[in-house]
């Protein structure tokens, strides 16, 4: 089982950690902290993920588009080269531009 946490820096700036997996990512807690920043503008920081998969891009485009329905962006950091090449496949990569 591989782990993600994610960490809020500030009201508007949240750090993620760990394996952005299938198996990591049914911890509904951790969209429950984004849509919780009182801050319209969302940034989230990738730089300490260490393995991606097709289900972690899911997760951070529903994760988008939840934030959205509340009237707020969502901006990636740090994009790791692995999720990179799985945005450009699913043809997503200009959705958090």
């Amino acid at each position: 089982m591989s782990s993600l946490t994610l960490s809020q820096k500030s009201d508007d700036q949240f750090t993620l950690s760990g394996e952005l997996t299938r198996y990591s990512v049914a911890d509904k807690t951790l969209v429950q902290q984004l849509l919780a920043s009182s801050s319209t503008k969302v940034a989230l920081d990738l730089n300490d993920v260490s393995h991606v998969d097709t289900a972690g891009l899911a997760w951070l485009l529903d994760s988008l588009s939840q934030l959205h329905k509340q009237g707020k962006e969502l901006r990636l950091q740090h994009i790791p080269e692995q999720l990179q090449k799985l945005m450009q496949l699913g043809q997503v990569d200009k959705i958090f531009e």
